[in-house]
């Protein structure tokens, strides 16, 4: 059913489903359901220890109406795993998880109504793009290789679509999508793309990525959706969601939080309604032209419920830069060109005009650019870059290329990290 999650979409939006991880804990499960205190709180691990009361949580969303479900696979990633000494049942977890999703959508999946499975891809908790030692220590090739393989399994689950969700480093991103290109070409088959990154309540990601960044970079990887999902409530979100509205291409999901959680008693208690949920929610359709909405840390069947009578009819503002793609015709509205860096976008059209390139981090165009790159003088290209930006440069141009050296690659993501 892969090929019509798509085609969904050009005709209504599509409900995902509420938390994972808040319904289990009403379970009140004991180490024993998790396989042992070792291995207590993994909650991917109970599709193998308890799938009972994944299938049961998984039901209750269908009952109430949802049509997507999530995969219990969040951190089912082989580095999460390995916390608990699991990793080496990475294929096992996630293929039971797409399996177990797979067969309770089956089961209420109508004509009318067809159900859809996404298969859940979270962050590994590593930090490519920042300075922290730890956090950082992780090759991109390594990165692309844990989400090939949970990717993999996932596919092989019979997932309709993957879902990249609650990033918080933009290059990771970039190496979970490639990542789960290798796994389908190598699978044969080709499913969606989904891509939600978690913004905090400034509107940026954890390191600083504004959502201009976002869509600019992942326009630019060909993902099918994008989105926002996690961290905050749809308060904050809003702001973030009417820029997508107004300048994405794609179409958007929206899958908050139910508000930003409190400290009661040792416990985080999310605040938001059912009711205030839905009807934010609502309003994302109606006035943003979103077309996906869903529940994210928090959310009840209680939440999606109510999320469900809400917005199941609610009239989608069309989005003109959008549309197009969603019927497969192509388009005379042209969206505004960006280049971005991790950080921000840039528009190529400039106001007054022309764009301004800094040509002098370059070196092919600057021996003091280059001679900086002979002595891995990272700081004086960052000065030089400084210089040109302050000079009223827009764009930088980078170059690294040297005949005295054969490590360009390396020198590249030095100079651009720094």
């Amino acid at each position: 059913m892969s090929g019509k999650y798509l085609d969904t979409l050009a005709h209504r939006v599509l409900i995902f489903d509420g938390a994972m991880g808040t319904n289990i804990q009403r379970y009140q499960l004991t180490a024993q359901d998790y396989g042992g205190q070792a291995t207590e709180g993994c909650n991917e691990y109970l599709v193998l220890t308890k799938p009972s009361v994944i299938e049961e949580i998984h039901t209750g969303f269908m009952e109430v109406g949802c049509d997507v479900l999530e995969t219990d696979s969040f951190t089912a990633s082989r580095l999460k795993l390995d916390e608990y000494g699991l990793g080496e049942l990475t294929h096992k977890v996630n293929l039971a998880a797409a399996r177990l999703a797979r067969q309770v959508a089956d089961r209420y999946s109508t004509p009318e109504q067809p159900r859809y499975v996404a298969g859940s891809i979270g962050p590994t908790g590593m930090l490519p793009s920042s300075d922290d030692p730890l956090l950082s220590n992780i090759t991109y090739t390594q990165l692309v290789e844990v989400f090939r393989e949970q990717a993999a399994a996932l596919l092989e689950g019979g997932v309709d679509a993957l879902l990249i969700e609650t990033s918080q480093d933009i290059l990771e991103v970039r190496a979970t999508i490639t990542g789960i290109r290798q796994a389908m070409q190598q699978a044969g088959r080709k499913v969606p793309l989904q891509a939600q990154v978690s913004l905090d309540t400034s509107g940026r990601m954890l390191l600083g990525t504004d959502i201009a960044a976002v869509m600019t970079t992942l326009v630019g990887l060909k993902v099918d959706i994008i989105g926002l999902n996690c961290s905050t409530g749809p308060d904050y979100m809003r702001e973030p969601v009417r820029f997508l509205g107004e300048n994405c291409p794609l179409p958007i999901s929206t899958i908050p939080n139910a508000g930003i959680p409190l400290n009661v008693n040792g416990l985080a208690v999310y605040p938001t309604e059912p009711e205030t949920m839905a009807e934010a929610l609502r309003e994302f359709i109606t006035e943003f032209g979103v077309n996906i909405v869903g529940g994210c840390c928090g959310n009840s069947h209680e939440h999606l419920r109510a999320i469900v009578k809400a917005c199941r009819n609610a009239p989608r503002k069309p989005r003109p830069i959008a549309d197009p793609f969603l019927h497969k015709q192509s388009s005379s509205i042209i969206s505004l060109p960006f280049v971005s860096s991790g950080i921000r976008a840039m528009a190529l059209q400039q106001d007054p005009p022309p764009l301004l390139v800094g040509e002098r981090v370059n070196s092919q165009g600057s021996r003091k650019a280059k001679q900086a790159l002979l002595d891995d003088d990272y700081d004086t290209l960052l000065a030089i870059g400084r210089e040109q930006v302050e000079g009223g440069a827009h764009v930088l141009d980078v170059c690294v290329a040297l005949t005295e050296r054969v490590d360009e690659a390396q020198q590249m993501a030095k100079t651009v990290k720094k």
